[in-house]
């Protein structure tokens, strides 16, 4: 193994002084469960605040309620903490319904458009066409499944809810004025997988946003996974934490937002200009030359690595024919992956290996020293402690399912709760930075209030950058994420959807929740129905002498666990962490000290080893679930059938910002690989319509959308081509309609209408954004979505795994003449073709439309109107994929619109004269005598 980097300081104990949990005996606590209420009071031990920030997110403070109680430190008497001053009985989030104007006429018109619907369908049925039977019964297929799948996306949004942090009183609760704070630990896993495909430049700015975050410096650990094995992210990061002991303290002593050096030096407004101190701007400018070179030695550092090789390789008479191994910067050879692979040294087959780049800090401020020649920044005043950060590559070996991104995040669970064991995770992707430092309380707020004992974890909205004005492949996806996102915390709360997200650590050792209200705040009284136990709120807190007084578990006693203790595997390091991680102690006066030793790197790196999790439960009891391309549902899903609730936390600023695929072949292999992962979880065991009933009615639906909607592939690519074949073929859909089938229509399509205007209203989000969802549904649906349905009835069928590429996020255009250039760039793929055929077909049934109405053979422009009007209206959903893919940024509508006009004219001119060419001097009309009569005796309706 490779030896770790010294960090210097002593490191927190997390063994707890005095936990509040059950005895040793396994019995359960006063509360009745293994996890008590206990454990979503306050903090943990006591550790030291930034406190030379002087942001303070003030906020409106609401009313006390019971969603919205934060625990404090309760004298004996119950009105003052230990240390005498009067408690703040204010909470630390309040939660805010949508106004009625906007949620009561919202819940009127869904009830209003389901029964439109429901007659419309009946209409349908009873009014069948003769001439085209298949057509009629697939319509009606599709019409049944479209109006299903809408009812599947509506129903969980009847109770949409805000619950806004309140930062201000989170401070004044928490950080004492001392400097020490009773905030919890908080472990941060960031996961690469390639630092070619995923800039290493993104990843270094992740980690220093992480370093920089305003949270307790001690209480604070960042993880760093590297699947790859590589040399060169262990670099990075060791230039990253070089680097951050001149970022972070200018971060804290300026208050600098973002904390990302990368977007923070890109702003185009300078903030200091004209009116801030000149130590300021000396300051940053000091600061942006010291970032500008760390950004040439991360850019060279794949050229410095393969030059060290060669120099140390030379120096050791290394043999032609012979591996050639890579050497890190100390003269050790890298256990990991080699520049030229060899045996145990390539992707796939290398050791395990766990470094220490920067070691646990003290617990007291350590400020810096004033300005010098050696030191041109005055750091007198500032905190210059950084957080711990460790680098980690779990081991890899030829014939082992390592199983992705869940096997990287089990990985970390095991090794974080052996050098920090926080009881608090958050997992970011590579290439998403901390956008706004207070991100962290934020979060935090949702897990320290009263009832926040049953919230499994909390759920960020995905932000990203890049992305170009227009967003033409709807990368925001703010209709998700602001809307159902936000509307599923009313019911049982928000799905897990990858990176941002805040875990409770036990929830990932399996651990039922204390207490299970399945009807949330919607339907109260549900709990009653479902719940394994009466659902009772629980009482005040443990004050400080029950703390003292509770029972901790005997060390090697494992009565406490949720399952038996060979499901966590062979190692009894790990699992006696876990009381201490399951039962942290809000009151322990003092912590022992341990340091990140030889030893305890030496089991952190056994329990990321290959074989660890054999005849374990990881993955499938435990931890983040496996055989699956979307983990992260599977896992969140998992929480909530065992009553866990969850929590979606929206800021602003952005919590995290991150980096959107770089063109528009990325985003369909992304949609790709969400749409197959949730296709796989409908036909797998944790289908959500076996779910215990532990799970919210509302959550279920929910869910069942999530699993199902790929399905709409089918139905849409129908209704996007046979109406534009139905001008050519003669056959349509509705043979002939009648005032209450405009009446029905009218009203199902107005209701939509009105309903998506209100829901734009309470979540936030613009028209725009609403309708280039929509356009980008349609590009999805005909291609990704296609895809998916058709590789997971293959691997059902057949039993044949699907495999992924990792989505690309580094750009390849040129970003100083266009910053949005390669989103533009045409990547060929086979998901393409099926977005061309029916762009093509439409194209073609207009002009075939056209020209028939020109030749005389239809004569009343009314009965192609509505076809037309469907076509046009399906080519410009369609018309951000066809921008896509022809040219360059600027130059692209040009050519659209040029090539939409040849073809249409073309067609039309064809079909016009070619049955002249091939006829002996007889009328066009003649030929065509049979199709018009057929048209003028059925009538038209094409649906819209």
């Amino acid at each position: 193994m490779a030896p770790a980097v010294a960090g210097g300081g002593r490191v927190r104990s997390n063994e707890p002084a005095a936990a509040a949990t059950a005895p040793a005996s396994g019995k359960p606590c006063v509360c009745g469960f293994q996890v008590c209420a206990c454990t979503g009071s306050a903090a943990v031990a006591s550790a030291a605040s930034s406190l030379d920030m002087d942001i303070v997110a003030m906020g409106q403070i609401g009313a006390v309620n019971d969603e919205s109680w934060v625990g404090v430190e309760l004298g004996e008497d119950g009105e003052t903490d230990e240390s005498g001053a009067a408690v703040d009985d204010r909470p630390v989030f309040r939660t805010e319904k949508i106004k009625g104007v906007l949620l009561h006429p919202y819940r009127v018109l869904i009830f209003v458009r389901l029964i439109a619907f429901t007659l419309f369908v009946i209409w349908r049925i009873s009014h069948k066409n003769p001439d085209a039977m298949w057509l009629w019964v697939t319509s009606i297929c599709g019409e049944f499944w479209f109006g299903f799948s809408w009812l599947l996306d509506q129903l969980p949004k009847l109770n949409p809810i805000n619950r806004v942090p309140d930062l201000a009183v989170l401070r004044q609760r928490f950080d004492r004025p001392d400097g020490t704070s009773t905030l919890p630990g908080l472990d941060i896993f960031v996961t690469t997988a390639d630092p070619i495909k995923e800039p290493i430049l993104s990843t270094a700015n992740s980690v220093l946003s992480i370093l920089a975050a305003d949270y307790p410096v001690d209480r604070n650990t960042c993880y760093v996974s590297d699947d790859s094995g590589m040399l060169l992210t262990y670099e990075a990061l060791a230039e990253s934490s070089k680097f951050a002991t001149l970022w972070v303290p200018f971060c804290r002593k300026h208050g600098i937002e973002p904390r990302g050096p990368e977007s923070y030096f890109e702003l185009k407004s300078h903030p200091y200009m004209g009116r801030a101190q000149d130590e300021f701007v000396n300051d940053r400018r000091r600061v942006r030359k010291e970032y500008d070179e760390f950004k040439a030695r991360i850019n060279s550092l794949e050229h410095d690595i393969k030059q060290r090789n060669d120099g140390y390789n030379a120096a050791n008479a290394h043999r032609e024919g012979e591996p050639r191994p890579t050497w890190m910067a100390d003269g050790t050879q890298w256990e990991g992956t080699w520049v030229d692979a060899s045996e145990n040294h390539r992707r796939g087959d290398h050791a395990g290996i766990v470094l220490v780049l920067l070691n646990h800090p003290s617990h007291r401020r350590q400020t810096g020293p004033p300005a010098s020649a050696d030191n041109p920044l005055d750091f007198s005043g500032v905190d210059v402690r950084l957080p711990m950060l460790v680098y980690m590559s779990r081991e890899k070996r030829p014939g082992h399912d390592h199983q992705k991104k869940a096997g990287a995040m089990n990985a970390l669970t095991r090794a974080s709760a052996l050098l920090s064991n926080s009881p608090f995770i958050l997992n970011l992707d590579c290439n998403h930075y901390i956008n706004n430092s207070q991100a962290l309380r934020a979060g935090i707020c949702f897990m320290v209030g009263r009832d926040s004992d049953t919230v499994a974890f909390v759920q960020f909205p995905q932000r990203f950058e890049g992305v170009d004005p227009t967003d033409l492949y709807a990368n925001h996806n703010r209709i998700f994420f602001d809307g159902t996102l936000r509307a599923l915390d009313g019911m049982q709360g928000p799905i897990y959807v990858g990176t941002g997200c805040l875990f409770r650590r036990i929830t990932v050792y399996g651990f039922d929740p204390p207490r299970i209200n399945v009807g949330g705040p919607c339907f109260p009284r549900l709990a009653g129905l479902f719940a394994k136990t009466k659902y009772e709120k629980p009482g005040l807190e443990m004050t400080m002498a029950k703390a003292k007084a509770a029972p901790v578990p005997a060390k090697g006693k494992h009565g406490f666990l949720p399952l038996p203790k060979k499901t966590y595997g062979k190692s009894d390091a790990f699992v006696d962490s876990i009381p201490r991680a399951s039962h942290p102690s809000p009151y322990a006066a003092a912590a022992e000290g341990i340091v990140a030793d030889e030893a305890t790197i030496v089991e952190a790196v056994n329990v990321t080893a290959a074989a660890f999790e054999k005849k374990t439960g990881w993955g499938k009891e435990i931890g983040w679930v496996y055989d699956t391309v979307t983990e992260d549902v599977v896992t969140g899903y998992r929480m909530h059938i065992k009553g866990w609730r969850s929590r979606y936390c929206s800021i602003y600023p952005h919590a995290f910002i991150g980096t959107a695929p770089i063109n528009l072949t990325e985003r369909l292999f992304q949609v790709l690989r969400w749409s197959t992962g949730s296709l796989e979880i409908f036909f797998s065991k944790n289908n959500p319509l076996f779910g215990s009933t532990y799970l919210h009615p509302l959550q279920r639906v929910a869910y069942i959308n999530i699993t199902t909607y790929p399905f709409t592939a089918i139905f849409l690519i129908f209704y996007t081509t046979v109406p534009a074949l139905s001008f050519v073929t003669g056959h349509f859909i509705v043979q002939r309609p009648t005032t209450m089938f405009y009446v029905y229509l009218g009203i199902v399509l107005s209701t939509l209408l009105v309903i998506a205007v209100l829901e734009v209203k309470w979540a936030g989000v613009t028209v725009f954004e609403w309708f280039r969802n929509g356009q980008f549904w349609m590009t999805a649906s005909c291609s990704a979505y296609l895809a998916a349905v058709c590789q997971v009835l293959t691997k059902v069928i057949f039993r044949r795994d699907i495999s992924f590429k990792l989505t690309s996020k580094l750009p390849s255009g040129d970003e100083k003449k266009d910053p949005y250039a390669d989103l533009y760039v045409v990547r060929w793929t086979p998901l393409m073709i099926t977005p061309i055929i029916i762009i093509f077909v439409n194209i073609i049934g207009s002009a075939v439309a056209f020209a028939k109405v020109l030749d005389g053979e239809w004569t009343h422009w009314l009965k192609v109107a509505g076809g037309v009007f469907f076509n046009f209206w399906v080519l410009f959903h369609l018309y951000p994929f066809a921008k896509g893919i022809l040219g360059k940024h600027g130059k692209t509508p040009v050519v659209v619109l040029v090539w939409w006009a040849f073809t249409f004219v073309i067609t039309a001119v064809f079909y016009i004269n070619i049955p002249h060419m091939h006829s002996s001097g007889g009328k066009h009309t003649t030929v065509h005598g049979h199709h018009g009569k057929k048209f003028v005796d059925a009538g038209y309706y094409n649906w819209p």
